[in-house]
């Protein structure tokens, strides 16, 4: 079973516009390798078991390994446990680096660091953790995607927080924001009995901003996608309001399909309000065994103080039902746009998703 994601784009705020450690080119690296440089790379659609790792790369996190709360505490947990579990790998990692007393060193020559030194992974134990399990199970016996999404946004930051560090404690402390996430197609359904793993590298540096692949596989393939508050649980909100909207729009529990390219346009700062504003943009019928149905969710970012409100984020879902509904005589409603407006917002809807198609 495979599931892709693609590059997801992280920038440091102005005061560290400076310098990016460069990335060192190895043997197909935009496809990740998971041998030492110098040696071949594991081809993509290859499943790397935690063993395969390479010794540079660290070995995968596990995904119950964070603090664990009562269950009488679950329906108040704000973060996924690998959100948890990555915030203490990261903390771990500065405190180390930060024991040696090493003074910083801000003109020091930046070494250039190859694509398996910044790889972490993420080991789900779905299989035999009952508990990290029910944590990530919906009512319909299905993985919750905007868990995983979360999961996959703070996965990046861990990277390039690795990408970043020197190791002996000279870097100054780093402010890693999501810039955009570039489309996400899920090819397949994710089981929620079968074990999981989440992994990545940094693809690409730029002077202020780096580019991150990531990939979700289980059982024996593995596929590509592309891809902080905030980000990360700005996404899981978006994800969830948009699968709650198709529920209410088809009476039946979709499924996702895909997420177009995300644009972080505003930054949510402490103390804005939030507002996300979801609708059923348009439906594609031409499939009578999988017709289309696609959501677009728009976050605004209110300041009381100042009584304004800038949209921060649009995102673009794209959802289907199982064909067990549509043999049992479920029809989906044609949605087509009423007014200019919204003819123009479907319009770039689509120009978008041809982009990222021809591309």
């Amino acid at each position: 079973m495979t599931t892709t994601m693609t590059p997801l784009r992280r920038t440091l705020s102005n005061r560290l516009l400076s310098k990016l450690p460069p990335l060192q080119p190895c043997a197909r690296a935009a496809r990740f390798s998971a041998a030492a440089d110098g040696e071949a790379s594991a081809p993509a659609a290859t499943a790397v078991p935690p063993a395969a790792a390479s010794s540079e790369s660290s070995p995968p996190i596990d995904a119950g390994s964070s603090i664990r709360k009562p269950i009488s505490l679950w329906p108040g947990m704000y973060f996924s446990p690998v959100t948890n579990a990555l915030w203490e790998a990261r903390s771990k990692m500065f405190e180390e680096a930060g024991a040696s007393g090493s003074a910083a060193s801000p003109g020091s020559e930046l070494v250039p660091r190859s694509p398996s030194r910044s790889r972490t992974s993420i080991f789900y134990k779905f299989s035999g953790d009952y508990v990290l399990r029910e944590q990530y199970r919906n009512p319909w016996n299905k993985i919750r995607m905007g868990k995983l999404v979360e999961d996959l946004d703070a996965l990046a930051g861990t990277i390039c927080y690795k990408h970043c560090s020197s190791d002996d404690g000279t870097t100054r402390p780093l402010l890693l924001v999501t810039a955009s996430v570039d489309r996400m197609v899920l090819k397949r359904p994710i089981r929620i009995d079968t074990d999981l793993q989440i992994a990545g590298a940094v693809t690409w540096v730029g002077r202020s901003s780096m580019e991150i692949q990531l990939e979700v596989t289980q059982s024996s393939h593995s596929k590509g996608i592309s891809m902080g508050e905030y980000s990360e649980d700005l996404m899981r909100r978006a994800f969830e309001l948009a699968f709650s909207t198709t529920y209410a729009f088809a009476g039946v529990a979709p499924w996702f399909v895909e997420v177009d390219h995300v644009d972080f346009l505003r930054p949510v700062d402490v103390g804005n309000f939030l507002r996300l504003k979801c609708c059923v943009l348009y439906t594609e019928l031409d499939n009578p065994a999988e017709p289309l149905i696609n959501v677009e969710v728009v976050a605004h970012v209110m300041r009381p103080e100042l009584r304004s409100s800038e949209v921060s984020n649009k995102f673009y879902f794209t959802f289907t039902v199982r064909p067990e509904a549509l043999n049992d005589g479920l029809r989906i409603r044609k949605v087509v746009p009423s007014t200019e407006e919204e003819a123009q917002r479907v319009l770039e809807r689509m120009d978008a998703e041809s982009c990222h198609t021809s591309s």
